[in-house]
């Protein structure tokens, strides 16, 4: 992407006014959307995104440039402009710069350009006929197929020099059922860190029929029930309560602003003895995974919990330097236009030992949430509200019948300590998650877990 002896230069630049570090983000990116809406494809695009960020740190301050431009010119005075945003004490220079080895994990047996744009259209229709044929009801179905090809340039005035390319790929499809004011929708998006392979593993008949049948099911269930309830959350996206009720306080951009409740709790039980979460960056070809993060450190598997002990955080460079603490592989950003930040990767509830059927026999009264849907938390304190996209009633020990409506509401430290079972069968499910760094992929999961007592809103 651009030579050494001009890299050198830019952060010989940016060091100038006696920044205590300097770093150069390169990054070349190519996107592509498939949209096949009302059963004709609406949109099939694609873009290209390239530029570089400069970034320095005077101590604990960091500052930030990014240009679309990579002339030397423009480079150079984007290196200036952040140099002279500080005063430092004294002008460092550049260690020479090494090319760093880099395993590659994530490997791509089908480049995601080699495959004819109409054969990803036939894909997307297939799962569209299945949706449709699943009920009459079916009003809407919305799918799209969205690919990433992003090659990255880390380099710093540390001597650091790595290259990476990442591959991705993901397939959305939303079905509405019902039509006027009783609508119900369901939504899947499998993605991953590979080549088209991964589409091709996929089943687009079973993706459009399970995903009509979850609106279909909603669209004809009553109400749920509301009050302090056992709840069972089922596996896979059950675990985004988990990423974004507690995962974002265990990230140092917000430890080292005093915005979370696990600030100096290491080694504190923070959870029941049940839960063992995970923050894993290595997991071959996973959406939330990546051989190296954003600042050019190699991914990690980190222990956060470990038998409700906390054990780690999830920190960047600067994060790093805030709480005098080793980066693990978490600074992560969206493009070259953000600097990095503390970001989760695939993060998890681990595998524990009980038995689902236990878990349902265990309850006289309550809800098993299948599926998780959206919500809201608030940063600092962990207070979240989420929706259940598909619930159904527990009564006496079984599931019976299916209910619509019910949200889940809460404390995200507070519900680690009311969880008293956890099963064997782990699954992740892929999202996206915004913070200050952009939107960028992640991966949240679980196994299936009981919640003794939690508030359940809804109508009933």
């Amino acid at each position: 992407m651009i030579k050494k002896q001009l890299t050198a230069k830019i952060l010989d630049t940016a060091l100038s006014n006696g920044a205590d570090f300097a770093e150069l983000f390169i990054e070349n990116s190519y996107n592509s959307v498939i949209r096949f809406y009302d059963s004709m494809t609406q949109q099939c695009i694609g873009g290209k995104d390239y530029g570089a960020g400069i970034r320095v740190f005077y101590g604990t301050t960091a500052i930030y440039a990014y240009t679309n431009d990579l002339s030397e010119k423009s480079l150079l005075e984007a290196a200036a402009a952040v140099a002279q945003a500080q005063k430092g004490n004294e002008e460092k220079r550049v260690i020479d710069l090494i090319d760093s080895e880099l395993e590659n994990k994530h490997i791509v047996k089908i480049p995601l350009d080699k495959v004819s744009k109409e054969e990803k259209i036939d894909f997307i229709r297939r799962i569209n006929m299945a949706a449709r044929r699943e009920d009459e009801e079916v009003s809407q179905v919305d799918i799209m197929l969205l690919e990433k090809q992003k090659n990255i340039l880390i380099t710093n005035s540390e001597g650091l020099w790595v290259e990476d390319e990442r591959s991705y790929i993901r397939n959305s499809v939303t079905v509405i059922a019902g039509t006027g004011k009783e609508r119900q929708t369901s939504h899947l998006g499998p993605g991953a860190l590979a080549g088209y392979e991964f589409i091709q593993r996929l089943n687009p008949e079973e993706l459009g029929i399970e995903t009509a049948a979850s609106a279909m099911t909603m669209l004809k269930a009553k109400y749920s029930p509301k009050g302090q309830l056992p709840v069972v959350i089922d596996n896979g996206f059950g675990g985004v309560i988990f990423h974004e009720a507690c995962g974002h306080g265990l990230e140092a951009k917000s430890l080292a602003r005093n915005a979370s409740i696990f600030l100096g709790k290491l080694n504190q039980q923070v959870a029941s003895e049940k839960v063992t979460a995970i923050d894993d960056g290595t997991l071959p070809n996973k959406w939330g995974s990546i051989n190296i993060d954003d600042e050019g450190t190699q991914t990690n598997r980190t222990v956060l919990i470990e038998k409700g002990l906390l054990k780690s955080y999830l920190i960047d460079k600067l994060g790093g330097l805030k709480m005098n603490m080793k980066p693990t592989g978490n600074g992560r950003r969206q493009s070259y236009k953000f600097a990095p930040t503390s970001r989760m990767t695939n993060t998890f509830i681990a595998n524990g030992s009980d038995s689902f059927d236990d878990m349902i026999s265990s309850i006289d009264y309550g809800i098993y949430a299948k599926k998780m849907g959206g919500g809201s938390v608030m940063p600092g304190t962990g207070d979240f509200n989420f929706a259940v996209a598909e619930g159904y009633l527990i009564e006496k020990g079984k599931i019976t019948e299916p209910v619509r409506g019910a949200t889940l509401i809460g404390n995200g430290a507070g519900i680690l300590h009311k969880i008293s079972m956890v099963s064997g069968n782990l699954d992740l499910a892929e999202g996206m998650c915004g913070s200050q760094s952009g939107s960028i992929p992640t991966t949240v999961g679980q196994p299936a877990i009981k919640v003794d007592e939690i508030i359940v809103g809804g109508r009933g």
